[in-house]
C-alpha cells in the first residue's frame, strides 16, 4: 500500500511510529507548520527542508477560493505548485467555513457561505471538498466536518451526527486509498459519550488514519487534557492519531503523553509576526528593552539559522523597526523549537524516558505562566 502506519515503540499512551507516504515517511510524533495558501508565511520550502519539517499542511477553504483547485492542478499540484518535495497535509475547509465565512444557511447537504474575501457566494459540500483536495494533491486529506462550540452540547450532538453522515459521504466519493490518505474527524465538544458515538461511527468507515476535531476552540486547558484522556484512547491503535490545530509547547507535550501523533497549528508564525519567541523558559517577546545590547543567540543551543548567526539585539532592532526579515528570522527559529521539541519526544519514547522529559520540560517551560 502507498500509506501505512508502523508503530515503532509505545512508552506509556505515547507512540514512537513512521507514517509511510508516497512523498516520503513521517516520523511520528510530528509537528507540522501550516502553509495556509500554499506557503508557511515567511519561512521558503528550502528553509523548511533545513528546519526538518517532514510534513506541511495546506487549507482547502482558501486555495478553493483563490486560485482555485483547479489551477493548482493544472500546474502540477500542491507539491509542485508550491515546490515542496514532502508529504502534505490538506484540511476539508470546515473549520474556516464555520469560523471565517458569514454562513448563510447550514443543512444536511453542506454550507453555504460568503468568501471572506470579495462576499461572493459558495456553496461546500463532503463531495466538493473531496473534490478540491483530489485536485489539490495532498498525500493527507480530511472528511468534510462541521466544528461546533465545544461547550454547547445541543449543537455538539448536531455536528456529530452531521459529522458522520458527512464522513459517509466523503468515503464514497474519494474511494482511492493509493494517492491520498482520507482521514475520518473525530467531534464531540468536551463530552465523552458524543466523542465516542462519534469514534465508533468512523472505525465503521476503516480510513487510513483519524483525526480529533473540535478542540483548542474555546476550551480550557484542562478541559481539552481532560477529554484527550478519553478521547484518543477510542481511536484504532494502529492507524495514525492527528490532532488539528494544536501547537502550544506544553499542549503537544500532554498529547504526545496522551498517544496522538499528528499536529498542526498557526502558532509559530503567527508569534513570530507579532516579535515573540517559543524559549526554553516560556514565551518571551523580543521587543522588550532588556534585549537592547544583548549579543546572545536568542536561545544557545539552538541549532537554528537565527540562532546560529543573529543577536537578541538585532533581532530586537528588527522588531522595533517593523523590518519584514524579523517575520522570517523568528518564524526560523519558532518552527525548529517544536520540530526539536518533538525530536526529544521521539527519542524519549524510544528510550523509555519520556515522563521524565515531560515533566521536566513543563517545570522549566511554565514557571513563568
Amino acid at each position: 500500500m502507498a500509506f501505512s502506519f508502523e508503530l515503532v515503540k509505545s512508552c506509556g499512551d505515547a507512540r514512537a511510529g513512521v507514517f509511510h507516504t508516497p512523498h516520503g515517511d513521517i516520523p511520528t510524533p510530528v509537528f507540522a507548520p501550516v502553509g495556509t495558501q500554499a506557503t508557511v508565511k515567511a519561512v521558503p520550502p528550502r528553509d523548511l527542508v533545513e528546519l526538518g519539517a517532514s510534513l506541511v499542511l495546506s487549507n482547502t477553504y482558501h486555495l478553493h477560493l483563490r486560485p482555485g483547485s483547479e489551477l493548482v492542478r493544472e500546474m502540477g499540484g500542491l507539491h509542485e505548485f508550491m515546490r515542496w518535495p514532502n508529504p502534505i497535509l490538506t484540511d476539508s475547509g470546515g473549520f474556516q467555513v464555520f469560523s471565517l465565512a458569514k454562513i448563510s444557511r447550514i443543512d444536511d447537504e453542506g454550507v453555504t457561505f460568503q468568501s471572506h474575501i470579495d462576499g461572493s457566494r459558495h456553496r461546500f459540500t463532503p463531495e466538493l471538498s473531496m473534490a478540491v483536495q483530489e485536485n489539490l494533491g495532498a498525500d493527507i486529506i480530511m472528511c468534510f466536518d462541521q466544528c461546533p462550540q465545544p461547550k454547547d452540547r445541543a449543537m455538539v450532538e448536531a455536528a456529530v451526527r452531521r459529522t458522520q453522515a458527512w464522513a459517509a459521504r466523503c468515503r464514497e466519493a474519494h474511494a482511492d486509498d493509493h494517492r491520498q490518505a482520507l482521514f475520518g474527524i473525530q467531534q464531540g465538544g468536551i463530552y465523552e459519550d458524543l466523542r465516542a458515538a462519534s469514534s465508533e461511527a468512523l472505525k465503521q468507515l476503516d480510513f487510513p488514519g483519524y483525526a480529533i476535531g473540535g478542540l483548542a476552540v474555546g476550551e480550557s486547558k484542562p478541559e481539552m487534557y481532560q477529554t484527550l484522556d478519553s478521547c484518543v484512547q477510542l481511536l484504532p491503535d494502529n492507524k495514525p492519531r492527528y490532532l488539528m490545530g494544536v501547537g502550544a509547547p506544553d499542549d503537544l507535550a500532554q498529547a504526545v503523553l496522551r498517544g496522538v501523533d499528528i499536529f498542526d497549528c498557526v502558532l509559530p508564525t503567527r508569534l513570530a509576526r507579532h516579535g515573540a519567541v517559543f524559549m526554553p523558559d516560556g514565551q518571551v517577546n523580543i521587543g522588550r528593552s532588556a534585549f537592547i545590547r544583548d549579543e546572545r543567540p536568542l536561545q544557545e543551543d539552538c541549532d537554528c539559522y537565527t540562532c546560529r548567526t543573529f543577536s537578541r539585539a538585532y533581532l530586537r532592532h528588527l522588531v522595533k523597526a517593523r523590518e519584514l526579515l524579523a517575520h522570517t528570522l523568528l518564524s526560523l527559529h519558532n518552527i525548529r523549537f517544536l520540530i526539536r521539541h518533538m525530536e526529544a519526544m521521539r527519542r524519549a519514547i524510544l528510550d523509555n524516558t519520556l515522563e521524565h522529559y515531560v515533566q521536566s520540560f513543563l517545570e522549566r517551560y511554565l514557571q513563568a505562566a
